[in-house]
């Protein structure tokens, strides 16, 4: 055999070994590769869709933190509001209590002065009776009267 033929025979089988491979091999290679990069490029989309959904939620949290904060901080103030107004119910309720706790105590002790000045005209009335019975007991003299009321002075 003469090195022409060989080649010529071996460029046959190449050709029919790139026939072959282009016919029965390369289409699922060929596919698969188209695959691996659809995937590729879906799985990227995915990634950067997420990296724009996770920017999104970051940003949403901040605005709800803010929003909260926000609440929180006029909950608070109101709170304290609210805490002030009881606080000043309570004083102006008891300056009230005290107030109605001193008058009472007042009127108590006008009575206790009305009671003991009526004891007191009782008393009197009952030593000048008693003063005019030891008067009347004895001789009627200006000396003994005068003692008498003088007595009758020192027991008042």
């Amino acid at each position: 055999m003469s090195i022409n033929a060989t080649l010529f025979v071996q460029m046959i089988v190449f050709a029919i070994l790139v026939w072959f491979t282009m016919k029965f091999v390369w289409p699922p290679i060929a596919s698969a590769l188209d695959e691996r990069s659809e995937k590729i490029a879906h799985g990227l989309a995915a990634a950067e869709h997420a990296k724009i959904e996770l920017s999104n939620a970051h940003k949403e949290v901040e605005l709800k933190l803010a929003e909260t904060r926000n609440e929180s901080t006029a909950l608070l103030a109101d709170a304290e509001r609210r805490a002030q107004h009881l606080i000043d119910e309570a004083k102006a309720h008891a300056s009230e209590e005290a107030k109605k706790i001193v008058a009472a105590a007042h009127a108590e002790a006008a009575q206790e002065v009305v009671k003991a000045r009526e004891a007191l005209r009782e008393q009197v009335a009952a030593l000048a009776v008693k003063g005019a019975e030891q008067i009347l007991r004895k001789e009627v003299n200006a000396s003994v009267h005068a003692d008498l009321l003088g007595r009758l002075k020192t027991e008042l």
